[in-house]
C-alpha cells in the first residue's frame, strides 16, 4: 500500500507548478494551437543537440491536445521527432497542462507568460529545470524577448543556462 501512495505522490509532483509561477489565465486553447518555434531552452537530455526545434499543437479526438516536437540533429544529419499528448490540469481557462511522450507518465507544462496576441510564450515545466521561450516566428528582437527574460529571471530560471537556438537580436 505504501508503494501506491509513493507512486501517486511522484506522479502528482511531475505535473506541479513551481512556486513563483502562475499559469496564465484567461487562456484560449484555440489561439495557442499551431506551430511554435523554440527560441531558447534549458538543457535536457531529450532535446540535447537539436536545432530548428518546433512544437506543433492540434486538437485530439478525445478532447486533448496532440503535440509534435521536431528538431534537427546535425551530428546524425537527420530530423528527429516525438509525438505526445497533453491535457488540462484543472480548468481549460488556465494555461496549465500535463504532457506525455512516454506512456502513462506526465510532466507539467505551465504557460508562465503569454503575449496577448499568442505570438510569444514562456513555458515552465514542473520545476525550474525545464523552461522554453517559444514564438510563432523563428527569430525575435531583443525588445520582444526582454519581458519574457525578465519574467524567467523573476521566477528563478538561470538565464545564463539558457541554450539559444535563435538569439534575440
Amino acid at each position: 500500500m505504501r508503494f501506491y501512495w509513493l507512486l501517486l505522490l511522484l506522479l502528482a509532483g511531475c505535473t506541479s507548478v513551481p512556486e513563483k509561477v502562475t499559469p496564465v489565465s484567461p487562456f484560449e486553447l484555440e489561439r495557442y494551437l499551431g506551430t511554435w518555434h523554440e527560441i531558447a531552452r534549458l538543457d535536457h537530455s531529450f532535446e540535447r543537440g537539436l536545432t530548428q526545434v518546433t512544437a506543433e499543437y492540434s486538437l485530439r479526438d478525445d478532447g486533448g491536445i496532440s503535440v509534435l516536437n521536431r528538431g534537427y540533429d546535425a551530428t546524425k544529419e537527420r530530423w528527429k521527432s516525438a509525438t505526445g499528448k497533453a491535457y488540462f490540469v484543472g480548468d481549460s481557462n488556465t494555461g496549465r497542462l500535463k504532457v506525455s511522450f512516454f506512456g502513462p507518465f506526465y510532466g507539467g507544462y505551465n504557460i508562465a507568460k503569454l503575449d496577448p496576441d499568442y505570438q510569444i510564450a514562456l513555458v515552465v515545466g514542473p520545476n525550474l529545470d525545464y523552461a522554453w521561450l517559444l514564438a510563432r516566428k523563428p527569430q525575435l528582437s531583443a525588445a520582444e524577448c526582454a519581458p519574457y527574460l525578465a519574467e524567467a529571471e523573476r521566477i528563478g530560471i538561470a538565464l545564463d543556462q539558457l541554450i539559444w537556438l535563435a538569439p534575440c537580436s
